[in-house]
């Protein structure tokens, strides 16, 4: 059964890219590569660790772990798959890995075959990859199997009679690193015993991205910040920061920016295209630049009201800036990532489609997240925010305390399975 939902899968695939489907076409060019791709940069006798991430976001996750690898352990050649396109595309060119490419798709014929080539010594699988035949072979080969920062819960089919199956092959993976003490539960429930909460490794990827994040001087004043000599003053804006905004977020969010004068407002769009610019700016009825205008020196920060980040990579930077940070997503498939904007110590809006993602839920709980359903919603609480800055400040510290306390989970799945 297993099996052949995976031909049907691939074959659905493969079908799609014959009408053009972009994802699809990538996907069917990268997996006929993956075999070259092993046979040039593997070699016999190289010490290889093997990472999987479905795309980005898990990519993120196993990041904090290949780092330190890289850093401490330079003899170990690191492999680094994907599943989609969305992180096969976006990072192709990552540095820290050795070899770069598509996971094969999981029949029998391809684990073996993978497994063969790629010739892994130990193996990492992030947060929700669980792919049958390659647990089955790497487990038949003896390698160590490491799930990291994996979550489960009880409407997942492993626990459905029809994931029976697949049920059964996590028995042989060697160690779950899992997010919560209701996934221990779970997996017990399957007499799943090698488990350790050690909670989520984004949360040190988050840290790492704000330690290592970039001024940037036209951000930085247009947010109001000044100098006199080498120290920085801060000019007491209200800077609202909306990330990964879609569609939906922007009509809530600029009506109000448009009739609030004491505020500024930096949208970083989820998707920056010529289209979506262009409605955003048709909505502004106050001063505004894009990020490139700035650049050029078309239009000085001072200028603007509003700052329309037109490309991509800078969001992690930008939180910084804030006063009040806006994630998007929450009014279509869900929220963006939190914990980016949280680690900066921020009060933090979300839409309603957030009940998926823990760290959301987290600070809902604890006060230093918020959630609107509605524009009224919206408007409330931004008046609240504006006229009492004592409720920014109380969000703020739960906001940065929570990423504080949940840093970590990256140290203890290195020392437990290097014995550091």
């Amino acid at each position: 059964m297993y099996n052949l939902a995976i031909f049907l899968y691939w074959l659905g695939i493969r079908l799609a890219s014959l009408f053009g489907h972009k994802k699809a076409g990538q996907m069917v060019k990268g997996h006929k590569q993956v075999w070259s791709i092993l046979k040039s940069n593997i070699q016999p006798g190289d010490k290889v660790a093997w990472f999987h991430a479905a795309s980005l976001g898990e990519f993120e996750q196993g990041r904090p772990l290949m780092e330190r690898l890289h850093r401490e352990h330079p003899e170990y050649k690191i492999l680094l798959t994907f599943f989609s396109p969305s992180g096969y595309e976006v990072r192709k060119n990552y540095e820290i890995a050795d070899v770069i490419c598509y996971l094969p798709i999981d029949t029998p014929l391809n684990a073996h075959r993978f497994i063969k080539h790629a010739r892994p010594e130990i193996a990492f699988f992030i947060k929700y990859e669980f792919w049958r035949n390659y647990i089955g072979k790497l487990h038949k080969h003896e390698v160590p199997l490491y799930s990291v920062s994996s979550i489960f819960r009880k409407n997942q089919f492993f626990f459905k009679w029809y994931g029976c199956g697949t049920a059964r092959s996590l028995r042989k993976i060697t160690h779950f690193f899992v997010q919560n003490e209701e996934s221990v539960e779970l997996l017990d429930k399957l007499n799943i015993e090698q488990v350790s909460v050690v909670g989520d490794t984004r949360f040190d990827r988050v840290i790492d991205i704000k330690d290592a994040a970039k001024p940037l001087p036209l951000v930085e004043s247009f947010a109001g910040y000044a100098h006199e000599g080498e120290e920085q003053i801060y000019a007491p804006h209200f800077c609202l920061i909306a990330g990964s905004s879609w569609q939906p977020d922007e009509d809530i969010i600029i009506p109000y920016f448009n009739k609030h004068p004491e505020m500024k407002l930096i949208l970083a769009p989820h998707v920056v295209s010529a289209d979506h610019l262009d409605a955003i700016q048709n909505k502004l009825k106050r001063p505004f630049a894009r990020y490139s205008q700035l650049l050029s020196g078309e239009i000085k920060p001072e200028n603007a009201d509003c700052l329309i980040i037109d490309c991509y990579g800078l969001l992690s930077s930008i939180y910084r800036y804030a006063t009040v940070a806006y994630v998007g997503g929450g009014f279509g498939v869900g929220i963006h990532n939190v914990p980016e904007a949280a680690v900066y110590g921020l009060p933090v809006i979300i839409g309603p489609n957030n009940h998926r993602f823990r760290e959301a839920q987290d600070l809902l709980k604890a006060g230093g997240c918020f959630e609107i359903k509605k524009a009224k919603h919206f408007n409330k609480l931004m008046d609240d925010f504006i006229a009492h800055p004592d409720l920014i400040e109380d969000a703020s510290t739960i906001s940065r305390e929570y990423i504080a306390d949940h840093a970590g989970a990256a140290d203890q799945i290195f020392n437990a399975v290097f014995g550091e």
